[in-house]
């Protein structure tokens, strides 16, 4: 697995997929969540539309570099947010969004990469829509997937939902894989698969079992605030995916993030969860292919 430094200091886990010449699309990773998330076949379904893919580890999960020295409680940090004490809470972390979003943005620098098409999915659209902000001028295209806009009104997780994802998860392999099931309470209601969850669950454990960079990505995501009025003024054309299954982060997110940028094209997914479903890719590529440029004619 090739490791780039984005920046000094920032190693990354990244892999390719296609023709360098096409046009390149970056894949951004959601909360907790290592680059395998995006599956190797979608990887390559996507590229063998005529698109350079690139897929990496965020920090702090899998084969990325870990900021160990900075451990985060995850209770007193979310006791400081929800009792309004909010310097106590920054103090805690050791990194923002945007120092994730620079992280994309210095690992497309390093590949000699001057201009992508971003895909971000969950947190990973968070830190996607945070490039587009920040450089706008290297983010040719926009596609934010089952996110939000930072805006505690709008795709909010279900009680349920919510309780699994700030749940403790065993140390243990067996008890990783046999507490993913509980990721089912979020996945596409017709398409979603429990052994599936478990499957990447052991992929996960095994590639790299790192449970303490979940508080530092809490953090970040939690401390982002909202990107409302930067969205407003964002002119990349964007793309907003989201399923109507969706409970960990409600439709309302997509909804919102799609009427805050102008011009930005809105496709609800019925069946879809916050999950990628297998029989739902052709739909999905078929979005990222039309979005990021005309789709390479198919061969006879």
């Amino acid at each position: 697995m090739p490791i780039i430094e984005a920046a000094p200091g920032v190693p990354l886990a990244y892999e390719t997929f296609g023709d360098r010449s096409d046009p390149a699309v970056l894949l951004v990773m959601g909360f907790g969540a290592q680059m395998i998330s995006w599956h190797e076949d979608f990887c390559r379904a996507l590229a063998e539309r005529g698109r350079h893919v690139i897929r990496y580890d965020n920090r702090d999960c899998g084969l990325s570099v870990k900021f160990d020295d900075h451990p985060v409680d995850v209770g007193r940090f979310i006791g400081a947010v929800s009792s309004g004490d909010i310097p106590a809470a920054l103090a805690m972390v050791p990194y923002t969004l945007r120092d994730m979003a620079a992280d994309g943005l210095g690992l497309l620098t390093a590949l000699g990469i001057e201009r992508a098409h971003v895909v971000g999915s969950s947190m990973g659209g968070m830190i996607a829509q945070t490039m587009a902000v920040e450089d706008p001028a290297r983010v040719l295209t926009l596609t934010s997937m089952m996110s939000s806009t930072g805006e505690p009104e709008f795709g909010r997780a279900c009680a349920e939902a919510q309780a699994v994802l700030f749940a403790a998860k065993p140390a243990d392999r067996e008890g990783c894989i046999a507490a993913a099931e509980r990721e089912m309470v979020w996945a596409s209601r017709k398409c979603g698969s429990a052994a599936l969850l478990r499957e990447l669950a052991a992929e996960s454990y095994d590639r790299c079992h790192h449970p303490a960079g979940v508080g530092r990505q809490i953090g970040a995501m939690v401390l982002g605030g909202s990107r409302a009025d930067a969205l407003r003024r964002l002119r990349v054309p964007t793309l907003v995916i989201h399923g109507l299954d969706d409970t960990l982060i409600d439709p309302s997110g997509g909804r919102r993030t799609a009427e805050l940028v102008p011009g930005a094209e809105l496709l609800l997914i019925p069946d879809m969860g916050h999950d990628r479903p297998r029989e739902l890719w052709p739909v999905i590529i078929d979005a990222l292919a039309a979005h990021t440029g005309s789709p390479r004619p198919t061969v006879p």
